[in-house]
């Protein structure tokens, strides 16, 4: 005869370690089937790398649309409580009676009182502002340029709000941002110059390499893709003697893939600068591109 056992209460609490878009699933699944879920993510919040995503593979749908309501459902949720800042020191115990160590860090900041004003990063007495003691390089930049800049700065003002105005006529005349541009504006600005790299890096309507007088978009979205538009890529490689993401030797042309234009029932669809052309067959490549003579 064996002997019975001695059971032990479960409690029905579960704990996920990773804030990321797995982690946020499987707590959402679980605290909806009544589990009281600790969600414990190493960083000040939870998202992972998802958060940090543009589009999500294979439909390009926005990834913040498809995070952001999990992140709020989270936040929110009865049967979750996130421990973020936080890492699991050691777990013992058995099935249903599990201890776990947790080491949080402190945040300084009461988290149910926070409303996000920023003021605790401005009043800190140990914030760390570094200083780096280097001469300033004087900007050097071609008369044209120059004349172009300050025209701009005279029609759309010196303040911040202005600068993403000033590198959308400066990327359209020019065709790209030329670096010392890009210096001449930050030093007349007063801000940093790193910052103008970043919002001409996050926008891909700029670039910071000449580009042709005609920039060729070819959509590669689903109905396109079905419809034949890797076949007008290759007969515009072919035409242009480039690839995707060049420009010709004179300037004339770019290329670029875009993903898609809104354009379905038209499919598969080619852009030139701003006009759309249609259910477009390779054999009808040359003739566009006569459109815009050199």
């Amino acid at each position: 005869m064996i002997a019975p056992t001695q059971t032990h209460h479960i409690t029905g609490a579960v704990m996920v370690i990773g804030g990321g878009i797995a982690g946020i699933q499987s707590a959402l699944d679980l605290a909806d089937g009544g589990f009281k879920v600790y969600l414990v993510e190493a960083t000040p919040a939870i998202g992972g790398n998802m958060a940090r995503l543009d589009k999500t593979f294979p439909t390009n749908d926005c990834s913040m649309c498809i995070l952001s309501p999990k992140l709020v459902e989270a936040a929110r949720h009865r049967n979750i409580e996130l421990l973020t800042l936080a890492e699991v020191q050691n777990v013992t115990g058995t099935a249903g009676r599990f201890q776990v160590e947790v080491k949080q860090k402190a945040r300084y900041v009461d988290v149910t009182k926070c409303t996000g004003c920023g003021l605790c990063l401005t009043r800190c007495p140990t914030r760390n502002q570094p200083r780096f003691d280097v001469e300033e390089e004087p900007v050097i930049i071609d008369l044209k340029l120059k004349a172009l800049a300050d025209a701009l700065l005279a029609e759309h003002g010196t303040s911040q709000s202005a600068v993403i105005r000033i590198l959308q006529e400066t990327n359209a005349r020019l065709r790209y941002l030329p670096r010392e541009v890009i210096g001449y504006l930050a030093y007349t600005l007063g801000i940093p110059v790193s910052r103008l790299y970043r919002i001409g890096t996050f926008y891909k309507a700029f670039s910071f390499i000449p580009r042709g007088a005609h920039t060729i978009s070819i959509c590669d979205g689903t109905a396109c893709h079905i419809r034949g538009s890797p076949r007008l890529i290759a007969e515009l490689r072919r035409e242009l003697k480039i690839d995707v993401g060049q420009t010709t030797p004179d300037r004339r042309f770019s290329l670029e893939i875009v993903r898609c234009l809104g354009c379905c029932s038209l499919a598969p669809v080619v852009k030139v600068d701003e006009k759309i052309y249609g259910a477009v067959k390779p054999a009808e490549i040359a003739k566009i591109l006569k459109d815009y003579p050199e």
